[in-house]
């Protein structure tokens, strides 16, 4: 069946396994009553992930999922998404569309969140082909050939990751720091140095891991991680909106190198 006739089936109404809203009554999120049907300690993170996948996460899953959203949010609106958040509080728009924004450029390809969904994926097909017997070079070479690229390794400005060291000394006291996928990202890290490849892991990499060994698929994993930087955008917002407008960055237009079309004269 399709075209016009499936159209029509679904025209009307809506199927879903999802939940449903009754106003006046009650909401159910996925089979659960959302008022009645959880445990007191359901909190807000713990039911994202429910939502996304209809899996509940173990407690100290959720305890290292936090942490690094916790260790992302850096109040600093120099850094790229931040400050478009700090721009529309400087301009004066809305804390909704400021934020918006900063969450939309966050999907960047290298330092956003199109890194940690290629970092997830590129493990999962490793561990695979690992397990099927491939070498871990074998894995990184035919990568290479087809991507050109390996994300998660690389980092500009600073070649260590500081919020490594503090998301592993967690998840090693909570006992999941030892995961598959993990495992995979610190070795893919040794065999690119003995390779002659010095590109240390970032963040992005051990997060996708910690996703991989949790039971997230890229998609689901993008979804519950797309707002990390949220935190730290908010304070800069805030900043921004409480000093005079346009403060924020201004540049002369003395300090803009342009290039283009020179200057011309009009026939009167």
């Amino acid at each position: 069946m399709n075209g016009p006739e499936r159209l029509r089936q679904a025209a009307g109404k809506l199927t879903t396994k999802v939940g449903a809203a009754f106003p006046g009554q009650r909401a159910v999120f996925r089979g659960h009553d959302l008022h009645t049907g959880f445990e007191e300690n359901m909190g807000w993170f713990d039911l994202c992930a429910f939502g996304i996948n209809g899996r509940r996460l173990r407690p100290e899953q959720l305890q290292v999922l936090e942490a690094i959203w916790v260790w992302t949010s850096y109040p600093d609106a120099r850094i790229w998404n931040n400050r478009v958040a700090g721009l529309g509080g400087t301009t004066r728009t809305t804390p909704v569309l400021a934020m918006s924004a900063a969450q939309a450029v966050s999907e960047a390809t290298i330092y956003g969140r199109r890194n940690e969904f290629k970092a997830l994926a590129f493990f999962k097909r490793t561990h695979d082909e690992m397990q099927a017997g491939s070498t871990l070079g074998e894995c990184i070479d035919r990568h290479l050939q087809h991507q050109g690229k390996l994300a998660g390794y690389g980092r500009p400005l600073a070649s260590r990751d500081e919020r490594i060291e503090p998301t592993m000394a967690l998840a090693r006291k909570l006992g999941v720091g030892d995961g598959p996928h993990v495992t995979l990202a610190f070795e893919v890290e040794r065999y690119l140095a003995s390779a002659g490849k010095p590109l240390s892991m970032n963040f992005g990499a051990l997060v996708s891991a910690f996703g991989a060994d949790f039971g997230f698929s890229p998609r689901d994993y993008n979804l519950l991680y797309f707002p990390v930087f949220l935190a730290g955008m908010q304070p800069c917002y805030v900043e921004a909106v409480e000093k005079p407008p346009g403060t924020l960055f201004p540049t002369s237009c003395a300090d803009v190198c342009y290039e283009g079309v020179a200057r011309r004269t009009w026939p009167a």
